[in-house]
């Protein structure tokens, strides 16, 4: 097309996004293969009786953590879209706070309050009663709370969408027809936004699979744990590969139900529902219910944990805040600028690719590019590193045999490996806002480009770049935010000793020493609230 950066008689880019369309795939079908790897038997004992537990806790987890953010999420939404109650227009943005808070982060800091050495449970002893009734913290339970309460706000945003554009009217005209408000809603509003729903829910199911630093705090075994305990603890990359295995199945099968509703998601909605509807006021104990339901919300899973964390951040800053924390940033913002630029990079090939072909092979090459945001981080560890270390061992051989010297650490654990999974881990965050900022140049703009004598790369310097330059950047920083807290990539490949924000944080957690981790959480979560205001402002700005 005449819009694209390159000219059409360069087919170089259609074959980059082939290559590129390979990176997951070859994690996949690496760990795939690698099923059955673990050779020593007593391995494989071990493996045949963790399996049920592993799988257990998996779907137990999962569950939990989907029903929960079903339930906040959809009744949020529907709560703050449909009635007007005192705060509503804030919470209206605020809801989406918790985005911002890492759910590992979250989670050590709920044991921080609720353990049993707790300030609560302290509290309630102090008081003279017995806390024996309160329930274990840190359990799969609790897990599931921190999880639900960090991941809401997918299912919320989706709902909100759904509950906006459809408006009143729906609601009146099922209750004209009989209805009360409570069977309309569920007969009527619920069943229309079920494909948002289920849309969002999905994506939570999928970060409750992929999840590993939570999981870890709290102790509760699942595959991503169990994974990065066979790598550290077994040192059996087999047993990595046969646990990788079983995720992956799991994960391709929710990737399989999100694309079925993605593509069933055809529902007719009032295009003008938002402009128009008018909303319930709600008045005396239910407005003032409806505002405590979602302040308690909010503080439960924001308020109350970013308080905590400047606490402590206060009582060990002047002790522990020293030059290895100017390493640990330093270090974290080249991993996350170098992964975020080279993300955005070939994420814009990927969106011209497709443009300048609209063949079944370049799109299915981009689908299969953008594959890796469905696959947990130490699945993608395991499935990049099995590969490459076997690369190694026969470069090694062959350098051994030809040059008499051997390479060590070209492939392993490096960081251009490491910069290499961030890459297929988070191709899809860019790839979304750069390919919505290439749809805006139209074939009127290059053509009146030449009209005016400006083409070549005049043309993409003085209009691509301009146009495209809001969704590269945005595209960078979702994908930067995301690699500065992404934990389990970055502790499974990083070379010893390179250690980041993330990985001080599960160190700390890891001997229990949650005021020492607060330090790190709080750059995190700061750093975290851009792209959500990000998001708020957009929302401001259009029509969800």
């Amino acid at each position: 097309m005449s819009t694209t950066l390159i000219p059409r008689r360069i087919p170089w880019f259609s074959l980059a996004a082939l290559l590129l369309a390979m990176l997951p795939l070859l994690a996949v079908l690496a760990t795939l293969l690698t099923a059955g790897a673990a050779s020593d038997a007593v391995v494989r004992a071990h493996l045949a009786g963790l399996l049920p537990g592993l799988l257990l806790n998996t779907v137990l987890l999962a569950a939990g953590v989907g029903l929960g953010a079903l339930t906040l999420g959809a009744g949020l939404a529907w709560l703050i879209s449909q009635c007007d109650f005192p705060g509503r227009r804030w919470f209206d943005w605020a809801m989406v706070l918790p985005l911002a808070m890492p759910a590992y982060v979250l989670g050590f800091v709920l044991i921080g309050l609720l353990d049993y050495s707790g300030p609560l449970q302290t509290a309630l002893r102090d008081a003279g009663l017995d806390p024996a009734w309160f329930p274990a913290i840190r359990s799969g339970g609790g897990a599931a709370l921190a999880l639900t309460l960090s991941l809401y706000p997918y299912v919320y945003l989706l709902a909100r969408n759904a509950f906006q554009t459809q408006g009143r009217r729906l609601l009146e005209a099922a209750r004209s027809l009989g209805d009360s408000r409570r069977a309309a809603f569920f007969r009527v509003l619920l069943p229309m936004a079920r494909p948002w729903l289920g849309a969002g829910v999905l994506l939570v199911l999928m970060e409750t699979l992929a999840d590993f630093g939570t999981v870890a705090v709290f102790n509760y075994d699942t595959f991503t744990n169990a994974i990065y305990k066979a790598w550290y603890g077994l040192f059996s990359l087999g047993a990595a590969g046969e646990l990788s295995a079983c995720l992956v199945l799991l994960a391709l099968l929710l990737l399989v139900l999100e694309q079925r509703q993605r593509a069933r998601q055809r529902y007719a909605f009032n295009a003008r529902g938002r402009a128009v509807q008018e909303l319930m006021v709600l008045r005396g104990a239910g407005a003032w219910l409806a505002c405590g339901v979602c302040l308690a919300v909010l503080a439960a899973g924001f308020f109350i944990p970013l308080g905590q964390l400047l606490l402590w951040t206060w009582q060990v800053a002047a002790e522990d805040l020293d030059q290895r924390y100017v390493d640990y940033l330093l270090n974290s913002l080249a991993l996350a600028g170098i992964g975020a630029a080279l993300t955005v990079a070939v994420s814009l090939l990927l969106a011209v690719a497709r443009r300048r072909s609209r063949g079944l092979a370049i799109t299915w090459a981009v689908r299969f590019a953008t594959l890796g945001y469905a696959v947990p981080g130490t699945v993608l560890a395991v499935g990049l590193v099995t590969p490459l270390a076997w690369l190694e061992g026969r470069v090694a051989e062959l350098t051994q045999a030809w040059l008499g010297w051997q390479p060590d650490g070209l492939l392993g654990n490096s960081l251009g490996v490491l910069v290499l999974a961030y890459l297929v881990r988070f191709a899809a965050v860019s790839y979304g806002a750069v390919d919505s900022a290439l749809e805006r140049i139209t074939p009127s703009m290059a053509e009146a480009s030449r009209s005016l004598g400006v083409s070549g790369f005049a043309m993409v310097y003085r209009l691509h770049l301009p146009l495209l330059r809001g969704g590269l950047f945005s595209g960078a920083l979702l994908v930067f935010v995301d690699i500065m807290k992404e934990m389990p990539i970055t502790l499974m490949i990083r070379p010893f000793g390179w250690d980041n924000l993330a990985v001080r944080i599960f160190e700390m957690v890891s001997e229990g020493q949650w005021q020492r981790a607060a330090l790190p959480s709080v750059v995190l979560v700061a750093l975290g609230l851009v792209p959500v205001i990000m998001m708020v402002r957009a929302s401001e700005q259009k029509t969800w």
